[in-house]
């Protein structure tokens, strides 16, 4: 039998589908932001984090930021391997040491590594090392302060709906069958 229980799944995909939702409004907001200011584009960074806190936090399960990203990457399908990327970050914390801790401060350090990463991988799209380096320091603090508070956003949201009793029976194992 499976460990993984149908409340679980239904829940990622619950969570998975809003931030697909969600993602399509931010992503065209982002494509017309690069467009005509592609600095300030940079401010919605933190959004694509989003889904995968919600899943990490609420339901503190191996691969549950994975597969809420897996979810809203299908929502909006052309950008599935963008979501599985932010994901990933989301849950590299977690991961680095074994599921063992689900502290906040390890959601903070995902978002902190890839604020950091981002800017660099990106770089060439956002021309950003013809830049002064005023702007490109400012460029940094604001993906990484994007990051940040696209986490501190999922971990609010996730606090909520544990509040209202929606992980109650998510984070329950499935007993074994007998």
């Amino acid at each position: 039998m499976s460990r993984v229980s149908t409340v679980y799944l239904l829940t990622c995909a619950a969570i998975g589908v809003a931030g697909g939702v969600l993602l399509w409004g931010i992503t065209g907001l982002s494509t017309f932001l690069f467009a005509v200011a592609p600095f300030v584009s940079v401010a919605l960074a933190g959004f694509w984090l989003l889904p995968a806190v919600v899943g990490l936090r609420l339901l503190q399960r191996p691969a549950a930021g994975l597969l809420v990203g897996l979810i809203s990457g299908l929502v909006v399908f052309p950008y599935l391997a963008t979501n599985l990327w932010w994901a990933f970050f989301a849950e590299l914390p977690f991961l680095l040491v074994i599921y063992r801790f689900w502290g906040t401060w390890l959601h903070y350090a995902g978002a902190a590594v890839v604020g950091i990463l981002y800017p660099i991988l990106a770089a060439v799209s956002f021309d950003l090392w013809s830049m002064g380096i005023g702007a490109q320091i400012g460029f940094f603090a604001l993906t990484i302060a994007s990051c940040l508070a696209g986490t501190w956003i999922g971990i609010l949201v996730a606090d909520r709906l544990r509040d209202a009793g929606v992980a109650r029976l998510a984070r329950r194992r499935p007993r074994p069958a007998a």
